[in-house]
């Protein structure tokens, strides 16, 4: 005998998810239960919170995995069209910008575990690299970048993290050019330079250090302080100042 399924729409009030949220307040929804309110509807076997239970099944019940899907992974799941997955994919985007505005607005780099914590949100979990800067002039807001196991109690203030350039799995190109030019355009004095390493590996490859000396060299020139290179990935990161590579 086939299942029958009881639509949401037919479900008391404090059992449907829009409901619910009205009634409860978002905090008392699961991530199933609004995944539904974005999909807005199942399939003829589920309910939009049973698809929506699966889609996280799936990805590990992890939010996190579920943000690195795409728009033609997730329409691999029964009921889930392109609007759909879209409407999932811009959600989650969403939930990471505020994470990222969030960090931006109260942070105050006084050491290596506050870049960490600035830029993991945003690149941490991704699957292709990524080059970010870090912009920050002089201040009085901003106390300390280790050096040598040594604080160096340089005053900065941050004013933005900018990605400059994305690659692939392995790599990312980065143009000297558009670094400098921003950092010129936000009357920037001094950078932190960030990547991601999707493999997980926290040591620089040789790559990396050759573009470190690179933007450390014109950065000399420029009078642009280039003050640590930072690998972040999803559980971790690697300063080159740390490990005394500056």
């Amino acid at each position: 005998m086939s299942k029958i399924r009881k639509p949401i729409n037919a479900w008391a009030d404090d059992d449907r998810p829009r409901e619910k949220l009205m009634l409860k307040g978002k905090c008392a929804l699961s991530d199933a239960e609004l995944i539904a309110i974005l999909i807005g509807s199942g399939n003829k076997e589920e309910s939009a919170i049973d698809l929506s239970r699966r889609i996280l099944q799936a990805t590990e019940s992890s939010l996190a995995e579920l943000a690195r899907q795409s728009v033609l992974s997730l329409q691999r799941f029964k009921g889930i069209g392109e609007a759909k997955a879209i409407a999932i994919v811009a959600a989650l985007e969403l939930g990471q910008r505020r994470r990222m505005a969030d960090k931006m607005d109260r942070t105050k780099i006084t050491c290596s575990q506050d870049v960490f914590e600035l830029m993991q949100p945003k690149i941490g979990e991704l699957t292709h690299e990524e080059f970010w800067v870090i912009f920050l002039n002089n201040a009085n807001h901003v106390r300390g970048i280790v050096a040598n196991h040594t604080e160096r109690f340089i005053k900065h203030q941050l004013i933005d993290a900018v990605n400059i350039s994305k690659g692939g799995v392995t790599g990312t190109v980065v143009d000297l050019r558009i670094l400098f030019k921003l950092a010129l355009e936000k009357q920037a004095t001094a950078v932190i330079l960030v990547h991601n390493h999707p493999s997980g590996k926290l040591f620089p490859s040789e790559a990396d250090l050759q573009i470190t000396k690179k933007i450390k060299d014109a950065g000399k020139i420029m009078d642009i302080a280039i003050l640590d290179h930072f690998i972040i990935t999803e559980h971790d990161y690697y300063s080159f100042v740390d490990h005394g590579r500056f």
